[in-house]
């Protein structure tokens, strides 16, 4: 439901433009009580935010609750309450809520009230385990190195073969070397062996001319023995 108001100062209305024209640069806001924080850690959390292009800015609760209708935000009201300080953030809100948190850390008196992420109502719980969920960036970087790793791995595989190859370059010219010599006498080897074949041929041949001359006694025995006339 919308705000309205009779009469307001022209600084007031002025004031009430100028908080319209800032959330409507921001896609999503977290609302957080800083009372208790003092100047160099509101500064400091404003560094850590502006470092993932969100912004902090205090409000005057009339003011942000008259800006935030006038935008058909009415639903925050609830947030509107005590000091207040909002986390605008165009994208990753998960991310600069994850900021918030870590920095509720070394600045307990923080606390975060809750928000409105893509136009829908969270409380702190919903805001701190939406905290938790990887942001887009972090999901690309994952994607990029599950698909990388394989790569990576075979390029270290191959690096280590040229490696190895290059600290044993000698050793395949030696074995080469041995190659050749053994190729060199193979030939010989064969020639000799071919050279010893016909000489067992030759003394095989031999062998039967023996024989035969023995063969021949028993003719010569068979004529002495021709009875004389």
């Amino acid at each position: 439901m919308a705000v309205r108001v009779k009469k307001l100062q022209p600084a007031k209305t002025a004031a009430i433009e100028e908080a319209k024209k800032t959330f409507a640069e921001y896609n999503d806001f977290i609302f957080a009580d800083y009372r208790g924080m003092t100047v160099e850690q509101i500064t400091s959390l404003r560094k850590k935010l502006r470092e993932q292009n969100a912004a902090l800015k205090v409000v005057k609760n009339n003011f942000a609750r008259i800006a935030f209708a006038d935008m058909q935000i009415d639903n925050v009201a609830d947030y509107l309450k005590g000091p207040t300080a909002v986390a605008m953030t165009k994208e990753d809100s998960n991310e600069v809520a994850k900021t918030l948190f870590e920095f509720v850390k070394t600045a307990p008196v923080l606390n975060i009230k809750g928000g409105l992420i893509s136009k829908e109502l969270y409380d702190a719980a919903q805001i701190e385990a939406f905290s938790k969920i990887p942001g887009k960036k972090t999901l690309i970087a994952m994607l990029m190195s599950a698909i990388n790793g394989p790569a990576r791995q075979l390029a270290a595989t191959l690096q280590a073969y040229v490696d190895k190859k290059a600290a044993g370059g000698d050793a395949p010219a030696e074995t080469a070397g041995t190659e050749a010599s053994k190729s060199a006498d193979a030939p010989a080897e064969a020639t000799a062996a071919a050279e010893a074949k016909p000489a067992d041929a030759s003394s095989a041949e031999s062998a039967p001319t023996t024989e035969a001359t023995g063969a021949d006694a028993p003719a010569s025995d068979a004529a002495d023995a021709t009875p004389a006339s």
